[in-house]
């Protein structure tokens, strides 16, 4: 067979098949476009091919078969992809899903309270035995001025002074910290 009859039988057999086998994809993939180019590379493969292909073969049957497989794998890939794509959400949605509970489980305070007293014991290690006990009587024993310098022998102008120093270094000590503490 000549080029020539090669490419009359090519033309009749596209004629009379192509909308047939877009239909035949399209009822698979639901995607016109998609599948006009399935049948369009099936009808080149079989072109391409046809000089290998025995003479007795059913060409139409072959092209189909070819539309089927592309068909075929197309739909995997869609499958795949939905696959991947409810994964990656599902993903996501556990992300914000943790989040949203890390921060409504987070206590500032508590972050801080452990830190902050570390700091606070450090600051009264560093006054002299009389001011930390001042303060301490003051803060922790909720004394008042008058009964600390009761208890100590010292007037209250001493009992305010020990304690605003102590108030003093603490603030110098937890100067990153006092935003946190007045909230």
């Amino acid at each position: 067979m000549n080029l020539r009859n090669e490419l009359q039988h090519f033309n009749k057999l596209f004629a009379d098949y192509e909308s047939k086998f877009i239909r035949f994809a399209n009822s698979y993939i639901r995607n016109l476009a998609v599948a006009e180019d399935i049948v369009m590379e099936s009808f080149m493969h079989y072109w391409e091919n046809r000089e290998s292909l025995k003479s007795e073969s059913n060409i139409p049957a072959y092209i189909l078969t070819m539309i089927k497989n592309k068909s075929l794998n197309n739909l995997k890939h869609l499958r795949i992809c939905e696959e991947v794509s409810e994964k990656i959400i599902a993903h996501a949605q556990w992300v914000l899903d943790v989040n949203i509970s890390t921060l409504e489980a987070c206590n500032p305070e508590e972050l801080f309270s452990d830190e902050i007293q570390a700091i606070v014991e450090k600051s009264l290690k560093t006054l002299s035995p009389q001011t930390r006990q001042i303060f301490m009587m003051s803060r922790y024993q909720n004394m008042s001025n008058k009964e600390i310098a009761s208890a100590l022998s010292i007037t209250g102008k001493g009992v305010e002074y020990h304690i605003s120093k102590t108030i003093k270094q603490l603030k110098a000590d937890l100067k990153d910290y006092l935003p946190f503490i007045l909230w």
